[in-house]
């Protein structure tokens, strides 16, 4: 015995669903599409209406920070994926990568950012001799990490900050 399987004629009952549901809400997918792309899927549909960008404007956006700029709060600081850097406390921002804490749990030790130690962008030479006896040191026990900031610190002349 054989038995035919054919497909029916015409569309499924959930594509026809589904191309119903899509026609109705052709406007807000559209907008949402847009809105997520920024103007972007409107311009890849209507190409010609994109609109031309202004070859001068007078309208000028600026930021000011309302008076002088601040002094650098530099401090040591340990991120969470084991980079040693110098911070600006009052932006926020890195100043200078030292180096990185490698290794196991049981074997942690600081690595200082030189061209041995496989750094592309090593230390300049006045901060790599301040740091120098550093490089390797473990840092396996609670209270290590804060002794190698500490050290970092006293050594390039930086104020220590509070966790």
């Amino acid at each position: 015995m054989v038995t035919i399987i054919s497909r029916r004629d015409g569309p499924r009952r959930e594509d026809a669903e589904i191309k119903r549901f899509l026609h109705e809400n052709r406007g807000t997918i559209d907008q949402m599409a847009n809105h997520l792309t920024n103007g972007a899927w409107q311009a890849r549909r209507n190409p010609g209406t994109a609109p031309e960008p202004e070859a001068q404007s007078s309208t000028r956006v600026a930021f000011s920070t309302g008076g002088t700029p601040r002094p650098a709060e530099p401090y040591v600081r340990i991120s969470p994926n084991d980079r040693v850097v110098v911070m600006d406390g009052a932006t926020g921002r890195q100043l200078e990568f030292i180096g990185e804490i490698r290794g196991s749990r049981k074997a942690r030790r600081f690595v200082l950012a030189t061209g041995e130690n496989g750094f592309i962008a090593p230390l300049d030479d006045a901060a790599r001799h301040k740091l120098a006896d550093l490089d390797g040191v473990g840092t396996a026990d609670e209270d290590a990490e804060d002794r190698l900031k500490h050290d970092i610190s006293l050594r390039l002349g930086l104020a220590e900050r509070e966790a």
